[in-house]
């Protein structure tokens, strides 16, 4: 009976999809009230509204690596999380993403090590959007990311270290702030896969924060004596209106 109950405890947790979320306070910064920018990073289950500890990243910056932002922890879901602020002072396109440190699942008998990237717009500058920041494992938007409505197409592409990355999985999660009840467990993650041009679609069918994570597993990490995988996640967080 133990065996039984610590396995269905697993399929649950794996029905769980682990996401690390990325948000600004808006994605299209209109006035200098918006400008200072709130930007928050945080380990959860998005649909399930339930979240893990997140020990503190490496760093949260924007555009590259050389610019890394303060960092102030908070609680999300009663779990420990962190945030930043950024103060748009010019016109253009903002991205900022969050390396974290790999978090261990016992569960999956792997490491993840998630990178989410989330693009903003100021003062209806435009250009830019489709252009990677050179991360090893990055999503590049191939729908305008800051102006979608729900139910509009959202295209992505994959790469891999700069390559097109084929036959990724793309899991796929509302950030369910509407308390919607999925009919199964099956229904709370999404899946789709890349094609050879390393390609995705998805149609947002509901307003809100979508994220998007492509996972490749390379590399392994050390835990306990032991040797075990890296699951490398390359995040895309999009808001339809």
């Amino acid at each position: 009976m133990k065996k039984i109950l610590v396995l269905l405890s697993s399929i649950v947790i794996f029905a769980n999809a682990h996401f690390l979320m990325m948000t600004p306070s808006t994605d299209n910064v209109t006035n200098k009230k918006e400008a200072n920018l709130e930007i928050k990073s945080m380990f959860i289950h998005p649909f399930e509204q339930n979240g893990m500890k997140m020990v503190k990243p490496v760093g949260i910056y924007v555009n590259n690596k050389k610019n890394s932002l303060p960092l102030k922890s908070f609680t999300k879901f009663n779990h420990q999380a962190w945030k930043t602020n950024y103060k748009i002072k010019r016109p253009g396109v903002y991205k900022f993403f969050t390396i974290p440190q790999p978090y261990f699942e016992p569960a999956e008998a792997k490491f993840i090590s998630h990178v989410p990237k989330v693009i903003v717009s100021a003062y209806g500058l435009e250009e830019g959007w489709d252009e990677p920041i050179g991360l090893k494992y990055e999503i590049v938007p191939m729908s305008k990311p800051f102006g979608l409505y729900s139910g509009n197409i959202f295209t992505g592409k994959v790469l891999h270290d700069g390559k097109p990355a084929i036959n990724v999985e793309v899991e796929v999660e509302l950030y369910n702030e509407f308390k919607l009840k999925a009919p199964t467990d099956s229904h709370i993650t999404q899946v789709v896969k890349t094609d050879e041009n390393g390609n995705f679609s998805f149609v947002m069918n509901h307003k809100g924060w979508w994220g998007f994570a492509a996972l490749i597993e390379e590399g392994t990490k050390i835990h306990e004596g032991k040797k075990y995988p890296i699951e490398n996640g390359a995040l895309l967080w999009i808001k339809a209106y």
